[in-house]
């Protein structure tokens, strides 16, 4: 284990230095931010740059970005707390860096040379290493070869004193004895479910008395909480939709503008195994078409995942020499190699999407409503600056509703009403703040309506009279009765059960579970009685409109010849190692900073953030 940690910390410095060549590589470029001599921040006598600060960041985004598969914008990142995360790790690196420097530790030119010739994104087609793939990518990130070559030994070193910290970590046996024996215990019971069929007759409807009994004792069942009155006035595009015309030559130009979305060519899901040299690819075809071995052996043994080499849809277009063999097969298959733009490639067709074309007449309707409501829109934000005049001059709300297209209503506002205008967020927010003696204002909802609210009074939580809930007292009665009856036949069938009776004989349908842990317990809500019980102990818990009785039968240890609970082991096992890890090195990287003085230049520090939203 403590093998697994060096390794998985030694990776650390490489993983930063990859995501920014990647970076640089994807086209982004060295963007300049401010000048490598700015520090953000100072950690002893160890500088973080603005130039660190601003590629670090920029890595983060875009690591983001690929994770999500959504752009995000700087404000956006900062919403989240992604500056504070980046100044955070770079911060912690620093103070390691610092007591490196102090301890003069570092790595020989034979390593350096090592790592550098290693690096993938240094490396030619024939899968060796490339000085103008080198000069290029130090060039794409603004690094010069020694100043690449000295953070290389910087980060090793680094990575050294982590790997030392780590492999001092104890395995603690005893707790992921606990949390294994406690996620894999197993169970076996026999579970009775009991509903309103298992009844001998059906409930017949409360008298009057049963009927009032229950209505009082569940009040507040019956309670219309604190309402709030409100007039409103409103108006949204869905409204005047109708009363926009919309001109026949503009949808014709929308619809030839978007032709792409409606008109799509026949297109293909691929899969491109890139190898290193002709000979290299001609022999992986050889024993792909003999059967040696399939298109996963050989992506596995090129030492990638099927992600790695998955094209997705694809057009004609964007397969290059191999275009015309891959379009040309009918069923899915295998065929190559072809050129294409990173050398010999396996070509691996995995589905045919058709061909799909909506014709104009066929948009025409959604075209038509998608430029409707535009205009409606942007009706409404025409109105919008003469309605607010006519409140500043004293206009009521129902003055606005006879002399605009705004339509008058009037709400019972409380926390459970969204029908109406109180689905919209805008509208609920308002509703929750107005006051007696505010003056309606013009306020936006989400969809690019308006509407403008009045606090009439506040209505006080509300017992509606029986008369007028008597259907839902009736089926609320009706339930509760129905559960109250199940209960005593649980209590039967558990008597018959402890006086020794077989539970296939009572008379009730029984399902015999086996050796379930914790999370497999069938229903859920069972698991965590059934695991406090003991052997023979019979348990009646009611759910909803349902009742069940439980016998606990077995109780059982995990499973151990089962691989998939050896596997949930290991990874508690793995999982527990990282956790103590994490938190010794977190307080390692603490303390460190601690030692040192932290100094943090802000003007710095927003000049990149700058950058970003230029």
């Amino acid at each position: 284990m403590s093998g697994e940690k060096k390794n998985s910390l030694g990776k650390m410095a490489s993983g930063v230095l990859l995501v920014l060549l990647i970076v640089g590589l994807a086209g982004f470029g060295a963007t300049n931010f401010g000048g490598a001599n700015t520090a953000i921040a100072t950690v002893g006598d160890e500088e973080i740059t603005v130039t660190d600060y601003g590629l670090a960041l920029q890595s983060a985004i875009r690591a983001r970005e690929a994770e999500t598969e959504q752009s995000l914008s700087f404000i956006e990142a900062q919403n989240i707390g992604l500056p504070a995360v980046v100044r955070s790790q770079l911060i912690a690196e620093a103070a390691l860096d610092n007591t490196v420097t102090g301890m003069g530790l570092s790595i020989g030119d034979e390593e350096v040379r090592r790592q550098v010739l290693a690096y993938p994104a240094f490396q030619g087609i024939d899968g060796q290493f490339d000085r103008e793939s080198y000069r290029f990518s130090l060039e794409q990130i603004g690094l010069s070869e020694s100043e690449f070559e000295e953070q290389i030994r910087t980060d090793t070193a680094r990575s050294i004193l982590q790997s030392a910290v780590a492999s001092g970590v104890p395995h603690s046996v005893q707790s992921v004895d606990a949390m294994f024996n406690y996620m894999s215990a197993r169970r076996s019971y026999n579970l009775f479910t009991l509903t309103a069929d298992n009844l001998s007759s059906e409930i017949s409807e409360p008298t009057d008395a049963e009927l009032q009994t229950y209505y009082e004792e569940n009040a507040a069942a019956f309670t219309v909480p604190e309402a709030r009155e409100i007039t409103y006035v409103w108006i949204t595009p869905d409204m005047i939709v109708d009363q926009v015309e919309v001109d026949e030559t503009l949808l014709r130009e929308l619809y030839d503008q978007r032709i792409d979305e409606f008109v799509q060519p026949e297109r293909r899901l691929v899969e491109r195994l890139v190898f290193p040299d002709q000979a290299a690819a001609d022999d992986a075809a050889a024993r792909l078409e003999s059967g040696e071995a399939s298109f996963d052996d050989l992506v596995t043994e090129r030492g990638l995942e099927l992600g790695d080499v998955d094209l997705g849809d694809v057009g004609v277009d964007d397969l290059g020499a191999a275009a015309s063999a891959v379009f040309g097969m009918a069923e899915p298959g295998t065929t190559g190699p072809h050129a294409s733009d990173f050398g010999p490639a396996i070509f691996r067709m995995n589905a045919v999407l058709a061909a799909q074309e909506v014709t104009f007449e066929d948009a025409r309707s959604d075209l038509s409503l998608e430029v409707s409501l535009d205009q409606a829109t942007r009706i409404i934000a025409d109105m919008t600056l003469e309605i607010d005049d006519q409140l500043a001059a004293g206009a009521t709300l129902e003055e606005l509703a006879k002399d605009t297209d705004m339509e008058l209503g009037q709400i019972a506002f409380h926390e459970g009403v969204t029908d109406g205008i109180a689905a919209y967020n805008n509208f609920r927010e308002t509703a929750v703040e107005l006051r007696e003696s505010d003056f309606p204002e013009l306020a936006d909802l989400e969809d690019g309506g308006i509407f403008a609210a009045r606090l009439n009074g506040i209505a006080p939580p509300n017992l509606q009279p029986l008369q007028d809930v008597r259907d839902e007292a009736i089926e609320g009665w009706t339930r509760e009765e129905t559960v109250r009856l199940l209960q005593e036949e649980a209590i039967a069938i558990k008597a018959k059960l402890e006086a020794g009776e077989n539970a296939i004989s009572v008379g009730y349908p029984v399902e015999l579970f086996e050796g379930l842990t914790r999370s497999g317990v069938s229903p859920l809500i069972l698991s965590e009685d059934l695991f406090a019980a003991e052997i023979g102990n019979i348990l009646i818990k009611a759910d909803g409109d349902q009742v069940y009785v439980v016998q606990l039968k077995e109780i059982l240890p995990p499973d151990t010849e089962d691989t998939s609970t050896a596997l949930l082991r290991q990874l508690w096992e793995q999982q527990s190692a990282q956790s103590l890890t994490q938190d010794l090195f977190s307080m390692f990287s603490q303390s460190l900073l601690n030692d040192a003085e932290l100094s943090l230049n802000q003007a710095a520090i927003e000049a990149v953030h700058t950058q970003f939203v230029q």
